[in-house]
């Protein structure tokens, strides 16, 4: 091996391990900005999402007289929530998930449609790493679709053996809910209401990596996947609602905003396409994301109100 020959070898490993530390720094970036317990302040300065911040809250919950509630994970986290029990006694209940960065009151007008309109028992549980609930890392909805069976079983214990449970997430909440539908639940649980979800935390991270960093997934994700697996116990790829939907037969309602850019509208076709039992589809133009309610509040309610009518 002559001199020349060395020096490009040489080269080309400087190379490959600089471009290696720079993947490591940047999966590390990546897991804190998106995956761990932190205040995500880029999602203020976010113009698709400029109006979702209020758009759910009406101070209802202020006025009500809250049950605050807690369960251990399985893995150890005390996981907090709030109920609100109905006016006249019902078995009907309603589990009520929030979004990405956000908490159970942000979900304060869907309790007040539930509990006011639709006579329901609420329960807004807050997620693990976000509101009063421990845990410092964000689950996409895959570790929390274990604590919403466990969530569903407190229910059962609080309101009867014959509880009849809806589910109804916004979001990162309406992705929480598809996984948790391809889990073995209990028959009391007889619909669920998905709202502007996406299709897997990977699909939904590489969108955004492209979206805010003009950056392919490659070789990013993978390695912030790993890192993940590492820290929080899962890899992005099993975070998939829509495996999970293909798994039931549980009637779903998918819900989405025909404008939304953050989770991009297409993916309710596909989640709707693989939900394996009854389903229905509502389309909302010119709602951007988690927007669907405020912009055609009526219409919303009906179709949800008309949903679970056929099914509890």
């Amino acid at each position: 091996m002559n001199v020349l020959t060395s020096r490009w070898i040489r080269g080309i490993l400087s190379l490959i391990v600089v471009l290696l530390l720079a993947d490591v720094i940047a999966s590390f970036y990546f897991y804190h900005v998106a995956i761990k317990r932190s205040p995500k302040d880029f999602l203020a300065d976010d113009p698709d999402l400029e109006q979702l911040a209020d758009s759910n809250r009406s101070n209802w919950m202020n006025s009500q007289p809250l049950r605050q509630l807690s369960i251990q994970s399985h893995d150890g986290l005390t996981l907090s929530g709030y109920y609100i029990e109905a006016a006249a006694p019902t078995n009907k209940t309603a589990i009520i998930a929030h979004g990405y960065s956000g908490k159970a009151a942000d979900m304060d007008a869907f309790a007040k449609f539930y509990h006011d309109g639709l006579g329901f028992n609420v329960l807004l549980p807050d997620a693990r790493g976000h509101g009063k609930s421990e845990g410092d890392y964000i689950g996409f909805g895959w570790p929390e679709r274990k604590d919403y069976l466990q969530w569903i079983q407190r229910m059962i214990e609080i309101v009867g053996p014959d509880a009849a449970i809806a589910l109804h997430g916004v979001s990162m909440g309406g992705a929480t809910v598809s996984m948790t539908s391809g889990e073995m639940l209990p028959g009391n649980v007889k619909a669920i209401v998905s709202d502007c979800a996406y299709t897997s935390a990977k699909d939904e991270l590489s969108y955004q990596l492209m979206r805010l960093y003009h950056l392919p997934d490659f070789p990013i994700l993978p390695s912030t996947s790993l890192l993940t697996k590492v820290r929080a116990g899962y890899f992005f790829g099993e975070a998939s609602a829509i495996e999970q939907v293909r798994r039931t037969a549980m009637p779903m309602l998918f819900i989405h905003g025909k404008a939304d850019a953050f989770v991009p509208f297409d993916m309710v076709y596909r989640l709707y396409e693989a939900a394996a039992g009854d389903k229905e589809l509502y389309v909302v133009p010119g709602a951007g994301h988690g927007m669907s309610r405020r912009v055609d509040p009526v219409g919303y309610e009906s179709a949800v109100a008309a949903f679970l009518a056929k099914h509890m």
